[in-house]
């Protein structure tokens, strides 16, 4: 069933919430953190730190695609990490929405075509290199006193790497890391000023 466009949210990480005390962290194809009375909800992104024995996972930004009262669930795989000692917090970012928004293009990107032919070939022999996620672009009606858009133009003079979410009507979230490639306003006569603004995506794209 297709997903309505009106209602689609997004969001730029321009902050964190309170640490995330955790008790347990599992080795398992989806890791499972324990962090009693977490009050997180899939979508939430968080950063982990100062965990004793899975020191793998410090420093690791990931999003919580389920929760339970006291467990978080991460598609990530820590089946080959240290076993989980003790301590760690988990720190959620805390998020601003960017307002007026009227329409959006990405997430979408491509692989690289990396060519192995070699003198045995009988034809051309190819391989994939690693996925670009590509872009997302925007329009926005100018708001200048928008805490999101400004929050968008102070990304794009610092060149900060920023967490970005969408959710859409349905539910379904997702969330990356983006550099604020430009944002520039328009306007003509008898019409509004809008804002277009194209976000250069880095590392994977997590749909939930």
């Amino acid at each position: 069933m297709a997903i309505e466009a009106q209602g689609l949210l997004l969001e730029l990480g321009t902050g964190t919430g309170g640490a995330k005390t955790i008790t347990g962290i599992t080795q398992a194809a989806i890791c499972q953190v324990t962090s009693v009375a977490h009050g997180l909800s899939p979508g939430d992104v968080g950063t982990f730190a100062a965990i004793v024995g899975m020191t793998e996972l410090n420093g690791q930004t990931e999003m919580i695609i389920a929760k339970e009262d006291d467990e978080l669930f991460f598609d990530l795989d820590s089946s080959g990490y240290t076993a989980y000692t003790s301590g760690g917090t988990f720190t959620p970012v805390s998020w601003t929405a960017i307002g007026e928004v009227h329409d959006t293009d990405g997430p979408g990107g491509s692989a690289s075509v990396i060519d192995v032919t070699h003198l045995q070939s009988t034809a051309k022999e190819k391989m994939i290199g690693l996925m670009d996620e590509g872009q997302l672009s925007l329009s926005v009606n100018w708001v200048p006193g928008n805490a999101g858009q400004a929050a968008l133009q102070t990304a794009r003079s610092s060149r900060a790497l920023k967490n970005i979410r969408l959710t859409y009507s349905d539910g379904t979230i997702q969330t990356f890391s983006a550099y604020v490639l430009n944002f520039s306003v328009a306007g003509a006569v008898d019409d509004k000023v809008s804002g277009s603004i194209t976000l250069e995506i880095s590392g994977v794209v997590t749909t939930t």
